[in-house]
């Protein structure tokens, strides 16, 4: 366990939680791996734990600010100088600075001079985890590449119970082995993932759409591109955005032209992953102008899109095609229907009948079902972890 950390270069990060205590396991831990650790610490963090017995553990000077008056710490060579950077704790205000280039302390100035990658484990109390500006900022650092370790569920410092616990040093030790394990692993591949709703206009100010926010599809693309790939990213209308070096995002609107952009990459990508919530019906007349409102009812005519899935499954050749489906009813059943009449190799299914599960959440509970009609079954999960048993499955068959 943890070979795949030895000789690694890593910069640890303390920031001003009570869950700082664990950092100082966490850095035996990592010295234990015979990894080489250097720690940058908040001020605020100096209050939790000492920077003296950081040092003592790490072997090293801990940095705590960028100048000390008469001298400055080079976070630039820092950040060049690391294989990997860990932020443990990372407290909402980190967070939120991280997100934002807010550069007033040594972690966050260290972590925009940064050319690794960067993993972020969150501590935090319940309410603040599940505050939608931590949800925003947390989305917005995993656009820019980085990698957010879950956090556990249990007591937290108010006395409360729920989400927000850092997790436990082993944990975060093992989730890093196994990220490195698995790094590269798609290395010359090149993928294609479809991802959010789709807007059938009905006239210039009203559309047809679904509820689909774009965030599955977006956490595989990154997870993808975490595993090497060269990602292109067909993105309907979404509030998501993305900025990833191995990810090239083509926004769409309608079925239509997610149909073309989808098609037109195929024939050069060694795998798409068909996660994107299509429309099945789109207007027959689209009208020029407002429709103005009427005293009588008002009907619109609706034809069937084009089955994108359906036209790639009958074109493949050695491409990988992997579906989603999302039932409310006979859901094993039409999900295995799914997999012969569009020639997936798998196709990922949740229902809607799982809490938790499906559009606008910032989890989901999926079974895959391979094309021999194998059923894998996985716990509710966050998003970006079902990403994660999505591409090791897409691994498997590649």
């Amino acid at each position: 366990m943890n070979n795949e950390l030895a000789g690694k270069k890593i910069i640890l990060c303390i920031t001003g939680s009570i869950a700082a205590y664990k950092s100082a396991f966490l850095v035996r831990l990592l010295i234990k791996a015979k990894a080489e650790v250097r720690v940058v610490m908040t001020p605020s963090a100096c209050s939790f734990i000492t920077p003296l017995t950081i040092s003592t553990l790490s072997k090293n000077k801990v940095h705590t600010n960028v100048s000390d008056g008469e001298s400055w710490d080079n976070h630039v060579e820092l950040g060049l100088w690391a294989d990997l950077m860990l932020i443990a704790p990372a407290t909402a205000t980190t967070i939120g600075k991280l997100a934002n280039g807010i550069a007033d302390n040594m972690v966050v100035a260290t972590y925009l001079s940064a050319k690794c990658p960067v993993y972020i484990a969150p501590a935090m109390d319940l309410d603040m985890w599940a505050h939608p500006s931590t949800k925003r900022n947390l989305e917005l650092l995993q656009s820019y590449g980085n990698t957010i370790i879950p956090v556990e569920s249990g007591e937290l410092a108010s006395g409360l119970v729920g989400d927000g616990r850092m997790a436990e040093p082993e944990n975060i030790l093992q989730f890093l082995s196994n990220q490195l394990h698995s790094t590269f692993e798609l290395a010359g591949k090149k993928i294609t993932v479809t991802a959010g709703p789709t807007y059938e206009a009905i006239d210039p100010v009203r559309f047809i759409g679904n509820k689909s926010s774009g965030k599955m599809g977006v956490s595989i693309a990154l997870e993808c591109a975490k595993r090497g790939a060269m990602v292109d990213l067909v993105l309907g209308p979404s509030s998501i955005n993305i900025n990833h070096p191995n990810i090239s995002v083509t926004k769409v609107i309608s079925a239509h032209d997610m149909f073309n952009a989808t098609v037109n990459k195929f024939d050069h990508c060694h795998a798409t992953i068909m996660a994107a919530a299509v429309a099945d019906y789109t207007p027959a007349q689209v009208a020029d102008q407002k429709i103005k409102k009427q005293d009588d009812d008002l009907s619109i005519q609706l034809k069937r899109t084009q089955d994108i899935s359906k036209h790639l499954g009958s074109i493949k050749k050695d491409q990988k095609l992997i579906g989603f489906a999302l039932e409310t009813q006979n859901e094993i059943v039409n999900a295995i229907q799914k997999i012969h009449k569009k020639n997936f190799d798998f196709i990922v299914l949740n229902s809607l009948n799982d809490e938790g599960a499906g559009f606008q959440h910032d989890t989901n509970k999926i079974k895959i079902i391979d094309k021999n009609e194998n059923i894998l079954e996985f716990d509710l999960k966050s998003k970006t972890e079902v990403a994660v048993d999505i591409v090791d499955q897409l691994c498997k068959i590649l």
